[in-house]
């Protein structure tokens, strides 16, 4: 709660004491409803105040019925107690983008104002409208998209830890980590999604709900073959697991990389002892920080961790009972139930999807002004999608093209990613036209490595064939290694994320990270209890089941370590087990801000390029070493993270944590093993990795690891970035990200009530030309501000129930969709034909047209002597 300690972090609240006064005969209170409005607000009009009339709007964003629910607690809250919440969740949301800033502005008038505790019966509507926000703070969630996905109640008899549920989990889990894994391998990879998961566990938990017997026995406690309806807990395990299995672990990567005779050749990887232990390694050591971390990223309210409500919308639309009418957009009622919508869109989807994937390609990549001009180099670079900067204002008919996830980021975190992404544009503009690190005679907007001829660097060509190590003599004989403009910029820019990110946490969320710290010394210590607001009411109802020990967490915290140094020492690896260790310093300083910034805004923030650089400097001429370095430094957070967003899953649900734990490590081990047990079958497919391998296993993601791994690790970052190298200046991205955060901090303090400043997020800014590296632009990020602002701030600020029932379901309806008509195109279409998909018409090949068909076109001829570029032995 508020005290002396808190004092200093509200400065605005002295001076506005004068700015709200309130006078009773001028309040009125008004529900507003009707066809352009559902949802309740109480306008407060406030008389003048020394002959200035000032207007108050709160706009709690309550649905009608939830309004009504709620209206009854409003008597047994004291107003001693709404001024002590008030001023705390002031506290907590001053520097909540998603937190409403006209309401923040408000409760600081209220709460500043002493004559409102002196005088309350003067100022009654105005105390019965913050009472209502306390007590929906208190009793719900301060945030609407919660609000419309989670249910502020809990059934403790519920079924979840079932016989049903694990058969199911555990079966799914088998089955998607063996598609995942394998398909992973093609080109382009195919995977089942979680969605599917969902969808295909429902009917076949009803079924088993309605045929097998009701027999009980004892073991830990009694069970039941069928203790009832098939429940959205059961659901949501389920989901939670198949979350976890259904996807390729990074030993993909590691494995076929470090054992195959077209990349390292090293036959100890086919080893089944190594491939195991190393993935157990891997897979299970980010559970340690998350269960560590849980307090701060799982259980306070500001951990929205946007992302989950989709799979919470998806279980809600199978199990919701009550099926309520709501008004919508053209004056008309809306009866269908999320259960119908779910289907109707998912059926929708699958059938449309095959125009843009199958039928009609170019509707995906809708490029149409370089159809103007094909040939046009600057033409594409602008505007091309495959090889330019998508500056194209309608890129898209496809929605798995933007990935959909418009409809349940907020909107300050899109909004802020597209500016972002036109601030990288006209950087990449102005580099590749200047020809600045001679990135004109090279495509604009690529991912590739170039060497002075313009062609692919051959990095093989730089290695000792002996040794396998960087030789100097060919190093220099060969050629530096070159970045298209759109590399660059991403790089400087990422670079840039991460001081954005760890500065902006320290100034704008030291306080949510010292409540999480007294949390912890609570819970050690049992000083004082904890108190209401403390956490939201979802961790209070989670207070009824067992919490999982802390020890618990710390075990896996340090069993992976064990696993990892069995299997970095067990087989010759030829890498020291300190490269495990140093690349554990990058989740010690980067997991907690990363996390807080991921579960506000629901965008990651990788640590793949600092571990490169890093791991790089530190491991350079070890290529096995920046492969373990990179696994603990960059892939433990990210996994980490992961884990975090379905302990937050589970959090909404009220799955009892010690259930949610067990389900957590089952479906890893699972996913571990059965991943493991596949790598040899796979690399014993004929031609696997290679341009003639059937069905397209041809092993992009591998083969773009390897090169990762020798250039980082073996050419290593100093060749880039060390002193008098050409790439030097790209650190320079490191103090931009300090700066942005600096002058945002003092816009802030400065123009404290500033709606537009609340909404501006210097970190998302800086995500933006990140999430968007080459070969990816603008035009895979439009289409998500599209559909934001028509659902964020037209549909829901209208038709606040209509947008709370359907706007997840919708989202996932159509990520469903999707994934069943891939699975079904490629089963059906692609495996018969041999992997030649294409429709012979111009609508499938006009994509493949020009400058755009090549993935862009260079600006500037090679010159005559046949390289740019410093000469060949005139660089270091």
């Amino acid at each position: 709660m508020a005290d002396e300690r808190d004092a200093d972090l509200v400065p605005e609240l002295p001076q506005l004491e004068s700015e709200h006064s309130y006078d009773e005969k001028h309040v009125q209170h008004e529900g507003v409803k009707g066809s352009d409005t559902e949802h309740s607000s109480y306008v407060v009009a406030v008389g003048e105040a020394e002959g200035v009339k000032v207007a108050m709007h709160l706009e709690l964003g309550m649905t009608e019925e939830e309004a009504a629910r709620l209206e009854a607690a409003c008597d047994a809250m004291t107003l001693e107690r709404t001024i002590k919440i008030v001023n705390e969740l002031v506290l907590m949301h001053q520097d909540d983008p998603n937190f409403s800033g006209t309401l923040l502005q408000d409760m600081i008038g209220f709460i500043g104002n002493p004559d409102i505790l002196a005088s309350p019966d003067n100022y009654s509507q105005v105390i019965h409208s913050m009472k209502m926000e306390a007590v929906l703070a208190t009793e719900n969630s301060p945030y609407v998209e919660v609000r419309a996905n989670v249910d502020p109640t809990d059934d403790p008899s519920m079924p979840v830890s079932t016989i049903r549920a694990w058969a199911i989990g555990i079966v799914f889990c088998i089955i998607g980590s063996f598609i995942d894994n394998l398909f992973a391998f093609r080109n382009p990879a195919i995977s089942i999604g979680t969605n599917v998961a969902q969808l295909a566990a429902y009917p076949l938990g009803v079924f088993l709900a309605r045929v097998l017997p009701d027999r009980r026995f004892q073991f830990l406690g009694e069970h039941s073959l069928n203790p009832g309806k098939f429940s959205s807990k059961e659901h949501m395990l389920i989901s939670i697991m198949a979350n976890i299995s259904f996807t390729a672990p990074y030993t993909f990567y590691i494995i076929p990389v470090q054992a195959m005779p077209q990349y390292f050749n090293q036959s100890f990887a086919y080893n089944r002892g190594y491939q195991i232990l190393l993935s157990l390694a891997v897979n299970l050591f980010g559970y340690g920080l998350a269960g560590l971390l849980r307090r701060f990223l799982v259980y306070p309210s500001v951990a929205i961790w946007p992302a989950t409500l989709n799979t919470v919308a998806l279980v809600k639309a199978f199990h919701q009972q009550n099926n309520e009418a709501v008004p919508g957009p053209f004056g008309r009622i809306y009866r269908a139930s999320r259960e119908k919508i779910f289907l109707v869109g998912t059926l929708c989807m699958f059938f449309y999807f095959f125009f843009p994937s199958y039928i009609f390609q170019a509707l995906s990549t809708f490029s149409w002004m370089t159809w103007i001009s094909p040939d046009n180099v600057n033409l594409t670079a602008v505007t091309g999608i495959w090889g330019g900067l998508g500056l194209n204002p309608w890129p898209t008919f496809d929605w798995n093209m933007f990935g959909g996830t418009g409809l349940y980021l907020p909107t300050f975190a899109v909004a802020n990613q597209v500016v972002g992404i036109l601030i990288g544009a006209v950087m990449i503009l102005a580099v590749w036209f200047t020809n600045t690190w001679n990135t004109g005679y090279l495509p604009i907007n690529s991912n590739g490595t170039f060497d002075n001829t313009g062609g692919k660097y051959n990095v093989t060509s730089v290695l000792n064939s002996a040794t396998g190590k960087l030789d100097e003599n060919l190093y220099r004989s060969y050629s530096q290694p070159f970045f298209s403009a759109g590399y660059i910029v991403y790089n400087i820019w990422a670079f840039a994320s991460y001081s954005a990110s760890f500065s902006y946490v320290f100034l704008f969320y030291r306080r949510d990270i010292a409540r999480g710290f007294r949390g912890v010394y609570r819970s050690l210590f049992k000083k004082v209890e904890d108190d209401d607001l403390e956490e939201d009411v979802h961790y209070r109802l989670m207070k009824h089941y067992k919490e999982v020990p802390d020890w618990y967490y710390l075990i896996l915290l340090v069993l992976p370590i064990a696993f990892g140094c069995g299997a970095i020492a067990g087989w010759p690896t030829h890498a020291p087990v300190a490269a495990l260790f140093y690349g554990l310093i990058l989740p010690i300083v980067f997991i907690l801000p990363l996390g807080i910034i991921q579960a506000v805004t629901g965008i990651p923030v990788a640590l793949n390029i600092l571990a490169n650089i890093i791991g790089g400097a530190i491991t350079a001429g070890q290529a096995n070493a920046l492969m373990y370095f990179k696994v603990w430094g960059y892939l433990s957070s990210w996994q980490a993270l992961s884990f975090c967003n379905d302990l937050k899953l589970a959090h909404y649900l009220k799955i009892p944590p010690r259930v949610t734990f067990s389900a957590q490590i089952v479906a890893t081990i699972i996913y571990s093993i059965v991943s493991a047990l596949q790598y040899n079958f796979i690399m014993d497919i004929k031609d696997v990795c290679t341009s003639d391998a059937a069905f397209r296993f041809t092993c992009p993601s591998q083969t773009s690891f390897y090169t990762s791994i020798i250039f980082w690790g073996i050419i290593s970052p100093k060749k880039l970035f060390g002193k008098g190298q050409q790439y030097n200046m790209m650190l320079l991205g490191f103090p931009l990200g300090f700066i942005l955060v600096g002058l945002y901090w003092a816009l802030r303090r400065k123009y404290p009530k500033s709606s537009f400043l609340r909404q501006v997020h210097p970190v998302m800014l800086c995500m933006g030309p990140v999430n968007t590296a080459a070969p990816y632009n603008l035009a895979y990020y439009l289409g998500n501000l599209y559909v934001n602002l028509i659902s964020f701030q037209y549909i829901r600020k209208r038709y606040l129930a209509f947008w709370s029932k359907w706007n997840y379901v919708i989202s996932a309806a159509f990520s469903c969709g999707i994934a069943l008509s891939g699975l079904f195109i490629f089963f059906t279409l692609q495996i018969p034909k041999g992997g030649n998909i294409a429709i012979d018409w111009w609508g499938n090949n006009v994509v493949n047209l020009g400058c755009e068909g090549q993935g862009g076109c260079p600006r500037l001829d090679i010159p005559e002597v046949g390289y740019f570029g410093p000469a060949p032995g005139d660089y270091f």
